[in-house]
């Protein structure tokens, strides 16, 4: 399978890159800094990129046949749109490439999981740390659900750099009000590359947590 992947520097997109190798796929990394990526495959192509500027996009995506976003950012303090219009970018890149397949990473506890990252974040990391970056998440995915694409949403409950398990719950309806739900980057990839190869949530949202 031939994947690109945006967002390959973050600690996910790393996992996704090193699992999706592994399974014998091609990958593409869509990057804004291309030293970043320190793997050397002859199945892993390096391109340089930015989901902010579309014509950075267009050119790069021909011949693929899934998309992958694990875009994120770390500004946390500021009002931004990072996540949402270069999702938007991503989109119409697609689109105009005819690629339908698309897999992108948000979070449980917005839209309709919101709270179910329980107390800790609902009073407190939520409030006054990522507000404005999970206020774009929202956005970022209702762009998602409202395009003609072959989506899945994928909400990872709080990461964590644990070991890959293989095991671990997902589906939706996951979380809970009162405990924080984790799960390891490494089994987020493995759900991911799982997805991407067996198409089970095809214009679904999948959470996942232990």
């Amino acid at each position: 399978m031939k994947i690109m992947l945006i967002g390959g520097t973050g600690k996910t997109g790393k996992q996704i890159i090193k699992q999706a190798l592994e399974s014998g796929h091609e990958v593409t990394a869509l990057i804004r800094n291309p030293k970043k990526v320190k793997i050397s495959n002859p199945n892993l192509v390096v391109v340089k990129g930015d989901v902010l500027v579309p014509e950075t996009l267009e050119h790069s995506f021909s011949g693929h046949e899934v998309v992958i976003s694990a875009l994120g950012h770390k500004k946390f303090f500021i009002k931004t749109t990072i996540l949402s219009r270069g999702t938007q970018n991503i989109i119409r890149a697609m689109q105009k490439n005819q690629l339908n397949r698309f897999i992108c990473i948000t979070s449980l506890g917005i839209n309709d999981s919101r709270f179910k990252l329980g107390l800790y974040y609902t009073l407190f990391v939520i409030p006054f740390i990522i507000l404005f970056y999970f206020l774009d998440k929202e956005k970022q995915e209702r762009l998602i659900q409202q395009s003609d694409l072959d989506w899945t949403i994928v909400r990872p409950g709080q990461l964590t750099n644990g070991r890959r398990r293989g095991r671990y719950k997902h589906g939706k309806g996951l979380g809970s009000y009162i405990l924080t739900k984790m799960i390891s980057r490494a089994d987020v990839a493995h759900f991911i590359i799982g997805e991407a190869e067996n198409n089970s949530y095809i214009r679904k949202v999948a959470e996942l947590t232990y």
